[in-house]
């Protein structure tokens, strides 16, 4: 199975074994996740719809403000600050 984004790449491949079952709801986070991507956010593993995500590294820090203004950045134990989480709100085009 593939899963390709507005893109036209490919975001996803599963390969199963005929013999085991498929997770649609996996596949349906999945989806979910690629079309956050193109609003400047990522899902951490085991995600739902409206929990947290986090803001993607491609969003520069100085446009967090301006684009994601709940956004919460969390010290990691090396001191910086590079994990940021925003809510999901109605930033996602789904």
């Amino acid at each position: 199975m593939f899963v390709v984004g507005p893109d036209k790449k490919v975001k996803l491949s599963i390969l199963y074994p005929a013999s085991t079952g498929r997770n649609f709801d996996e596949i349906i986070r999945v989806i979910d996740s690629v079309q956050l991507l193109g609003s400047g956010m990522a899902t951490p593993a085991n995600w739902k719809v409206g929990d947290a995500c986090v803001v993607a590294s491609s969003v520069a820090p100085e446009d967090i403000p301006k684009k994601f203004p709940d956004a919460r950045l969390v010290e990691m134990p090396s001191g910086k600050k590079y994990l940021r989480f925003t809510d999901m709100g109605p930033k996602a085009k789904f």
